[in-house]
């Protein structure tokens, strides 16, 4: 049997530091591969030895299976493992691998290409005598709207499965080029706008057309695979919690699943494993409906990122499992015989904004820390100085918790999300937080249209106003103490004290769309604090320094973090937390952009301008279509009006706060357009 002593990675980030930490462990030395965004991140630094792949774009590195083959060649690794992503369910990429003479630490080429296709996997499926769901393939090029039952077109075809139905793309997954339709009318563009996604992402258009179960549940079973013909399951994960078809939480086992389920679940997912001789981890995925009744999905001949669940239950490191099926071992007691254990829930940290359509952000993370729990995993890519780009997936990070029970789980999982610190770059942190704390998730009454049903803003709303206000007044007495310390006078004295008092200091910030005045003054009497004319009841301030304010307030004592980065103070306590920018005392005005400007939200690439100069748009009429982070993102006329400027065109980079088009009023007596904000 081979034996594996050195084994390059070829993933990035959280993927790469996962696999290397079971690696080390089993004594095998580590090879790291990074484009040029990626010179300075974590995986490179503890990784053995690291290989520059030029460039920054994923076709330019991380999907470049010949330099990766070479890099391995270099180092004298014996094998490869693949990562959860990039060239993971790449059937070529095995292939490559096989004829290179190095092990690829996944299934066969044949396995691969048997699942790479949703359409042909779905035959297959169902030959196997699985369940599945009713659809058709769109070619590529296909794009005829409309039309009824008995229409050649897209329509004939939608009318034989009826709606809503999905678009989904032929190949990859992730969400990527997903889109849910109501009506014929949304059709062509859906079909087009997923057809483009997936070209994008997975270098092939091909799509396909669903039928969509309401209020469904996504169910998806862990299998494993050896070279001695067995194959075994290690139970059910449920990853109904999704926002664009992603998901965000995930938990083994599910709440919906009972022990006769389980049994038919897991029974389909090993038939599915042992009719294309599968060989290593892969995910069998389902849709679960409101009867119990489920239908093939599709299948991931990868381990994927929601795996620390079915870890944190059996007790199980699926990577060792992967790495001992590589080398020929079969599949050992612990695996076949697995039980579960408790219960395990998984979120995922991204660098995005819910409450703005989970558009993906970027910037440099000053202050990085989760977990420090009993029970609780972190599975982090970034720390303090990583930098976020818009040229990969925006995860951050995956927190795990495992208890006795679900609620137990929940519970440490959201007090675990509630404090971690990520300063510099928006997160969905305070959403996840109100996920796990929701009554409905807590009772486990989830699908996949769960995050249609409950407003993000409200489950991710940071802290409220009477919290501001107390984090302004920490970060006004924090500013003080930091701007004494660099220009002291006395030892001794309280900062901000002074001897003959004139007027309250001032400091001023802006708070998302909010601007604050803070008031204060400190003398012999205490310290008197107002923010934005309504006083705030300190009673005492027993230390402020330019990190930690604790003080007494209404009769309660606080400790507030604060952490200065530029204008910016990032303030943490137990009521939440706030980014507090301090605004100039004296400032220069800034040109004002022009009236009607819609600009680029995000760093990204045009890869659609659906108006022209002089055409009338109807509110919420799309104008430009920007991909970022793999992602398609619609900007959209906010009101009626007349295209006057078009400042973009397809296959331009633009920055965020590009003026992308400029729409002006329509002119009196003119009639406003009609359309559908999803044309």
């Amino acid at each position: 049997m081979p034996v594996i002593s050195k084994l390059l990675i070829a993933g990035r980030g959280e993927i790469a530091l996962r696999i290397m930490r079971t690696a080390r462990e089993l004594d095998i030395a580590t090879v790291a591969v990074f484009s040029d965004p990626d010179t300075d991140a974590p995986f490179v630094a503890a990784a053995d030895e690291a290989v520059h792949l030029p460039g920054a774009a994923p076709a330019q590195t991380y999907l470049r299976g010949e330099a990766i083959i070479a890099a391995a060649r270099a180092t004298g690794a014996q094998a490869i493992h693949p990562g959860y992503g990039f060239l993971s369910e790449n059937a070529g990429f095995a292939h490559a691998c096989a004829q290179a003479g190095l092990i690829f630490v996944g299934p066969t080429p044949e396995a691969i290409e048997a699942m790479g296709s949703k359409i042909r996997a779905k035959e297959l499926m169902a030959a196997a005598g699985i369940p599945v769901l009713p659809g058709v393939a769109i070619p590529v090029g296909e794009r005829r709207p409309g039309g009824g039952a008995g229409d050649s077109g897209l329509g004939g075809v939608a009318a034989g499965i009826g709606y809503p139905l999905l678009v989904k793309a032929a190949y990859g997954g992730g969400g990527r080029g997903m889109r849910i339709v109501t009506s014929p009318d949304e059709l062509a563009e859906a079909v087009a706008s997923a057809s483009r996604e997936a070209a994008s992402a997975f270098r092939d258009g091909t799509v396909f057309l669903e039928r969509f179960v309401e209020r469904p549940r996504h169910i998806e079973v862990q299998i494993v695979g050896d070279s001695h013909g067995n194959v075994a399951h290690l139970f059910e994960r449920e990853c109904s919690i999704q926002r664009r078809y992603q998901k965000i939480i995930e938990e083994a086992p599910s709440p919906a699943v009972d022990d006769r389920l389980r049994g038919k679940l897991t029974a389909a997912a090993v038939a599915a494993g042992r009719a294309i001789g599968y060989l290593g981890a892969g995910t069998v995925e389902f849709v679960l409906d409101a009867s119990g009744g489920f239908h093939f999905l599709e299948m991931n001949t990868r381990l994927q990122g929601v795996h620390p669940v079915t870890e944190m239950v059996t007790g199980l490191d699926l990577v060792a499992v992967q790495l001992a099926i590589a080398e020929g071992q079969p599949l050992p007691p612990a695996v076949t015989q697995a039980r579960i254990s408790g219960h395990a829930v998984e979120a995922r940290l991204y660098a995005e904004d819910p409450g703005a359509g989970y558009q993906p952000a970027t910037g440099t993370i000053h202050r990085f820390t989760a977990g420090g729990l009993p029970g609780v995993r972190v599975d982090a890519g970034v720390t303090a100085g990583s930098v976020v780009t818009p040229h990969y997936d925006p995860l951050l990070a995956k927190i795990i918790a495992h208890g006795p029970t679900r609620d137990a789980a929940c519970r440490r999982l959201a007090a675990a999300v509630a404090r971690a610190q990520v300063h510099g770059v928006t997160t969905n942190r305070d959403l996840l937080a109100g996920v796990l704390r929701e009554p409905e998730f807590r009772a486990g009454d989830i699908d996949t249209g769960y995050l249609d049903r409950h407003d993000p803003a409200k489950l991710g709303a940071p802290a409220d106003g009477e919290a501001v206000a107390l984090h302004a007044a920490a970060a006004a007495l924090a500013g003080q103490a930091r701007r004494r310390a660099a220009a002291p006078l006395l030892p001794g004295l309280p900062s901000g004290w002074r001897n003959v008092p004139n007027e309250d200091q001032v400091a001023a910030y802006t708070c998302g769309r909010e601007q604050i005045e803070v008031r204060y003054r400190v003398g012999r009497s205490g310290v008197r604090v107002a923010v934005d004319g309504q006083p705030l009841a300190v009673d005492a301030v027993h230390r402020a320094s330019p990190g930690e304010v604790d003080f007494t307030v209404g009769g309660i004592r606080r400790r507030v973090s604060v952490h200065r980065v530029g204008a910016a103070d990032y303030v943490d306590s137990a009521l939440g937390a706030s980014v507090l920018t301090e605004l100039d005392r004296f400032p220069v005005p800034d040109a004002l952009a022009e009236p009607g400007s819609l600009l680029a939200p995000m760093p990204g690439t045009v890869v659609r301008v659906a108006v022209t100069p002089g055409e009338q748009v109807a509110a919420g009429a799309p104008v430009v279509v920007i991909e970022a982070m793999k992602m398609e993102h619609t900007i959209r006329a906010p009101e009626p009006g007349v295209v006057t400027h078009v400042g973009v065109s397809v296959g331009q980079a633009v920055d965020t706060g590009t003026q992308i088009v400029r729409v002006g009023p329509l002119a009196q007596g003119s009639q406003e357009p009609q359309g559908s904000p999803h044309e």
